[in-house]
C-alpha cells in the first residue's frame, strides 16, 4: 500500500528548487500585480515604505487612490523550503525565514512547519504553523483524515523552494487555481499574509457583503470581523466567511477557504490576484476542485458541516414587527391575517414582549395574554418565535433574576482582561454581561433558561440577535485598558470604527477557550449551536434558529436574515445577492426583512418585495418600531390580493423547496443559487445577480424597479415555461427577454428538463400538507424531464433512522412519466394532478398503470391530468398521441 501511495505522489508533486516568484531585485512589476506593502489606512511617507525594503512608486492614472504606491519587490526576502518529505497524509516541510537588513513586520517567526494534506481526490489542505509555539486554531469540527487519498486526484501540486511558494494545477485542463508566488509569505505573531494569483476574475463569496454577487477585482478590500453594522458596501457586517468560489475561464470551478477567525482582510486586484491578511491564528487553507460550482459547495460543506434540515412549518410565511405594543396587539394582527385568508405559519415578537428588555421574561402587564396567544397559534396549526439577545442584565437584586444568578454561579460569563469579574457592556436592558459559549457548562446554562421560559410560553423557535456580540459601549462600560497588543495590535484591518473593540467587547477579555481577540467572530455561531441543541432537548423536534451573526458551520444549526436592511428599491435588489451568497456559505435558510426594516415602505415597493420574498428560502416580513406597519393586512384590498396570490404560489411550491433542503442537508448543495452555478460556461450568466434559481428547475425574475410593468430577464439556453400562465414558453439560445409583469404578476419559470413537485396551497403548512400533490412536468427540447420529491412528517429529528420518509424520483421520456420509490412514508401521500407542458396536440388517451384518466388541454399547449395515486408506490403514466 505504501509503495502505491509513493508512486502516486511522485507523479503528483513536482519540486522546483531555486525558482523564485520573479527574477532579480526589481521594482519593475506590472501595476496590476503590485502587492501592497503598506496596507495601513494611515498616510505613509516614502521613507517608511523603503525602510520595509519595499518599492515606492507613485501612481497617477486611473484608480490612483487604490493602486498601492508602496509594494513588494520581486525578490523580497520570504521563506525557503527545506526538509520536504513524504508522510502518511501527504507532505511536510520546514520553512526558514530568509535574512534581511530591512525593518520587517514586528515579531516575525523565523521557522515554520508546512503541512500538505491530500485529503480526497477533490480536496487538499495547506497548513502553515509555528513548530515551537502553540498558536490559536479555530475550534470547529472538520473532517479528520488519517491517510492521504490513494485515488487519482483532480490536482497537481508544485513547490517552489528558494522563494517558497505552492502552485496547484487542475489535472484535466492545466488551469493554475492557486499560485502563492504572487507575493511573499509574511508570518509574524500578529500579522500573517499570503498572496495568490487567480485564474479568472469570476470570484464569488467572501462575505458577508452588501454588493454585487461577482466580487470586484478592481483593488477591492473585504474585511472580516463580525460587527453590529447595518448592510453597507463599505463595512464589515454581521458575519465572516473567508471562502470564495472561482469559475475558471473554461467553466470549471474551484473554491478556497481560509480557516481563521481573527480579524482579517482579503484584498483583490486586477492581475487577478488575492492577498489574505490576518492578525492571529495560523494559515490553514482548504482548496476544493469541484469541478462544477455545486460540487465546490458540496465539498466545502463537507468540511464545515452540512446545512440543517428545517422543520416544514418554518418554510411558510413569518410575520414580525418591532412595535407590537401588547400581546393583544400581536394577537389582533394574527386574527386579521386569518380573516383575510392570507397564508401565515409563524408569528414573532421582537424585544417588546420582555420585561424591561430582559431576556427570558415577558411583560405581565402588556403581554399578559402571551401564553394564550401562543396556544391559539398552536390550535390553528401555526407557530411562535421570539427574540433573545445574548446580553444578560446584571442590574437586578440577587435572587430575583435567574439568568444572571445562574450564570454567576456557573461562572459562564465572559471575563474582563483580569479574569476576575465578568466584562460589563451595555445593550437594550442597560448594563449587561455576556455568556461565554465556549465554556463547557454554557449549554446547560442556556438550556435551563430556555426551558424555564418555555414552561411559561411554549415557543417553537428562537431568533437570536445582537450576537456579534453587539455592545453599545465600545469595549466595556469601563473602556479597555489600551496597553495590550491585543486591543492595540501592530496592524488593524480596515474595520468599521477603526478599532477592534468598536461596538463590541474588549478583545483582551477572557473566555474559556482563549481571548476574545481570537474568538470574537465565532460568538454568534456558538450561540446558534447552544440554542439549537437546547431546542432539540426541550421540544424533541427539529430546531428552528435564525441568527444575525454567522461564521462557517453556522448552517449546521440554523439560518440567517441579513439584518437592518432599508426599505428602498436598491436594498430590494441587493437582497438577492445575500440569498445567493449565504447559499454558497452553506447557510441556505436565508432571507431579508420583506418590505425593508428601516425607513417607511410604500404599497408598490411592499407588493414587489413580497413577490421576491416569496422565493427567499426563509420568508419573513419585519420592520422597525418607528416605521409604518407593513403586514399584508396594513395595505389596500388590491395589495392584499396580490400578496395572497404570491404566498399561495410559494405554498404551492413548498414540496419542491423542502426537497431542495433535504438535498442540501444530505449532499451540501445550494437551495437558492445564482445563474452562474447552473450555467458556468455562459458569460452572461456569470454576471446576472438580479435573478436567481431554486435548485436547477425554477427561475425567479422579480420586478426590482419602481413603476416597472415588465422585467428585462436573462434566459440561458433551453426551454423555459411560465409558472402561472401554464405552458407559455420561451425558447432561448441564451438571450434577454422583456417579460410582461404588471403589479399583480410574479415572473417565475420552470426550466425545461425538470419535474417540479408542488401541492394545492392552504392558509398554513399544516393544512396545505393535507392537500393532494402536484407534478409540473417541463420537458426539454428532446422531450425529457426528471425530478424528485422528499417527504416526511416535517418535524422528526431523524426520519431516516426511523425509516419514515418518502424519496421518489420522476422521469418523463417518450410520452411516459414514471416514478421510482427509494423509501416510503408511513402515511399515504396523494398525487392529485400532473401538469404536462409542451403538448402540441390533444392526446387520444392518458393512462395510469394502464387505466384511463381524465385529462384536458389547457392554454399554451399544456395538459392537465387528474388522478389519485399514492406516491409511496411506483406508477407509470402514458400519454398516448
Amino acid at each position: 500500500m505504501f509503495s502505491e501511495k509513493r508512486n502516486m505522489w511522485q507523479t503528483l508533486i513536482l519540486i522546483a528548487f531555486g525558482f523564485g516568484f520573479c527574477h532579480g531585485n526589481s521594482c519593475s512589476i506590472d501595476d496590476s500585480e503590485r502587492i501592497d506593502c503598506y496596507p495601513e489606512t494611515v498616510p505613509f511617507v516614502q521613507e517608511n515604505c523603503e525602510k520595509r525594503g519595499c518599492c515606492y512608486k507613485p501612481y497617477e492614472g486611473e484608480n490612483a487612490d487604490n493602486i498601492p504606491w508602496c509594494y513588494y519587490p520581486s525578490d523580497y526576502p520570504s521563506y525557503q523550503l527545506s526538509q520536504l518529505k513524504q508522510t502518511s497524509q501527504g507532505f511536510s516541510g520546514k520553512l526558514m525565514q530568509m535574512s534581511s537588513t530591512h525593518q520587517r513586520i514586528e515579531n516575525e517567526i523565523n521557522e515554520l512547519d508546512l503541512g500538505l494534506y491530500l485529503e480526497t481526490p477533490t480536496r487538499l489542505r495547506i497548513k502553515i504553523s509555528d513548530p515551537h509555539n502553540s498558536r490559536y486554531e479555530v475550534p470547529i469540527e472538520t473532517p479528520a483524515v488519517k491517510n492521504a487519498t490513494t485515488d487519482p486526484t483532480l490536482y497537481s501540486v508544485f513547490f517552489q523552494s528558494s522563494q517558497f511558494g505552492i502552485t496547484l494545477k487542475r489535472q484535466s485542463s492545466g488551469n493554475v487555481i492557486f499560485n502563492s508566488s504572487a507575493g511573499p509569505l509574511i508570518y509574524a505573531d500578529q500579522f500573517l499574509q499570503l498572496s495568490t494569483f487567480l485564474p479568472s476574475k469570476n470570484i464569488y463569496g467572501l462575505g458577508e457583503r452588501h454588493e454585487q454577487a461577482l466580487v470586484s477585482t478592481n483593488w477591492k478590500r473585504i474585511v472580516f470581523w463580525n460587527r453590529d453594522q447595518g448592510p453597507d458596501s463599505n463595512a464589515n457586517l454581521y458575519g465572516s466567511h473567508p471562502f470564495y468560489m472561482c469559475i475558471e475561464e473554461d467553466g470549471n470551478a474551484h473554491g478556497v477557504f481560509l480557516l481563521n477567525s481573527n480579524a482579517m482582510e482579503a484584498e483583490l486586484q486586477p492581475a487577478p490576484a488575492l492577498t489574505w491578511r490576518t492578525i492571529g491564528g495560523i494559515l490553514d487553507f482548504y482548496v476544493f476542485l469541484g469541478p462544477t460550482p455545486e460540487a465546490v459547495i458540496e465539498q466545502y460543506t463537507m468540511v464545515v458541516g452540512r446545512p440543517v434540515m428545517p422543520p416544514y412549518w418554518s418554510l411558510g410565511f413569518h410575520l414580525c414587527r418591532w412595535g407590537y405594543e401588547t400581546s393583544n396587539h400581536t394577537w389582533d394582527i394574527v386574527s386579521k391575517m386569518r380573516a383575510a385568508k392570507i397564508p401565515q405559519d409563524v408569528q414573532w415578537n421582537d424585544i417588546d414582549y420582555m420585561t424591561s428588555k430582559r431576556d427570558f421574561t415577558y411583560d405581565k402587564a402588556n403581554f399578559d395574554t402571551l401564553p394564550q396567544m401562543v396556544n391559539d397559534l398552536h390550535n390553528n396549526g401555526q407557530h411562535y418565535v421570539m427574540i433573545i439577545d445574548p446580553g444578560v442584565s446584571n442590574q437586578e437584586a440577587t435572587g430575583t433574576y435567574p439568568p444572571y444568578d445562574d450564570g454567576l454561579a456557573m461562572s459562564i460569563f465572559i471575563q474582563d482582561s483580569t479574569g476576575t469579574k465578568p466584562i460589563e457592556g451595555r445593550v437594550w436592558p442597560g448594563k449587561t454581561v455576556f455568556p461565554d459559549f465556549t465554556h463547557p457548562h454554557s449549554g446547560a446554562y442556556w438550556q435551563k433558561q430556555l426551558q424555564s421560559y418555555h414552561d411559561q410560553v411554549p415557543f417553537d423557535g428562537v431568533w437570536i440577535d445582537m450576537n456579534e456580540p453587539s455592545n453599545f459601549a465600545d469595549g466595556s462600560t469601563a473602556g479597555c485598558h489600551g496597553n495590550s497588543t491585543l486591543d492595540n495590535p501592530p496592524y488593524v484591518p480596515d474595520v468599521t470604527g477603526a478599532k477592534l473593540s468598536a461596538r463590541t467587547l474588549c478583545v483582551d477579555s477572557k473566555q474559556y477557550a482563549g481571548v476574545h481577540y481570537n474568538l470574537h467572530s465565532l460568538y454568534g455561531m456558538l450561540e446558534m449551536k447552544a440554542t439549537s441543541e437546547a431546542l432539540v432537548n426541550i421540544r424533541g423536534q427539529r430546531s428552528f434558529v435564525i441568527s444575525r451573526s454567522t461564521f462557517p458551520s453556522a448552517g449546521k444549526y440554523g439560518g440567517h436574515w441579513n439584518g437592518d436592511i432599508l426599505s428602498t428599491w436598491e436594498d430590494l435588489q441587493q437582497s438577492i445577492v445575500s440569498v445567493i451568497n449565504f447559499n454558497l456559505f452553506g447557510i441556505p435558510l436565508i432571507g431579508a426583512d420583506i418590505c425593508g426594516f428601516t425607513k417607511n415602505t410604500n404599497e408598490e415597493l411592499c407588493i414587489r418585495w413580497m413577490q421576491l420574498g416569496a422565493f427567499y428560502p426563509f420568508m419573513r416580513n419585519h420592520n422597525d418600531i418607528l416605521m409604518r406597519p407593513q403586514a399584508p393586512i396594513d395595505f389596500s384590498t388590491d395589495a392584499q390580493n396580490y400578496m395572497r396570490d404570491v404566498l399561495s404560489m410559494r405554498y404551492m411550491l413548498l414540496p419542491h423547496l423542502y426537497t431542495l433542503f433535504y438535498a442540501a442537508s444530505v449532499n451540501g448543495t445550494t437551495v437558492a443559487r445564482g445563474l452562474f452555478s447552473e450555467f458556468p460556461t455562459d458569460k452572461t450568466a456569470l454576471i446576472v445577480d438580479q435573478q436567481f434559481m431554486w435548485g436547477q428547475g425554477l427561475l425567479i425574475s422579480p420586478v426590482l424597479q419602481k413603476g416597472a410593468n415588465s422585467v428585462h430577464a436573462y434566459f440561458p439556453n433551453g426551454l423555459w415555461y411560465e409558472c402561472m400562465d401554464f405552458g407559455t414558453t420561451i425558447d432561448s439560445s441564451g438571450s434577454w427577454f422583456d417579460v410582461n409583469a404588471p403589479i399583480n404578476q410574479t415572473v417565475v419559470h420552470f426550466r425545461g428538463g425538470f419535474v417540479v413537485p408542488g401541492q394545492y396551497p392552504a392558509v398554513n403548512t399544516q393544512k396545505s400538507r393535507m392537500n393532494p400533490l402536484i407534478l409540473f412536468v417541463a420537458p426539454d427540447r428532446s422531450g425529457n424531464a426528471a425530478g424528485s420529491l422528499y417527504w416526511d412528517d416535517g418535524i422528526s429529528l431523524d426520519s431516516a433512522k426511523e425509516s419514515n420518509f418518502l424519496l421518489a424520483t420522476f422521469r418523463y421520456s417518450q410520452n411516459t412519466l414514471t416514478s421510482e420509490v427509494a423509501a416510503t412514508f408511513k402515511e399515504s401521500v396523494k398525487l392529485g394532478t400532473v401538469f404536462l407542458f409542451n403538448v402540441k396536440t390533444k392526446p387520444r388517451d392518458v393512462t395510469l398503470n394502464g387505466v384511463s384518466l381524465q385529462f384536458r388541454m389547457i392554454e399554451n399547449n399544456a395538459l392537465d391530468i387528474e388522478l389519485s395515486v399514492d406516491v409511496n408506490k411506483p406508477f407509470v403514466i402514458k400519454v398516448l398521441p
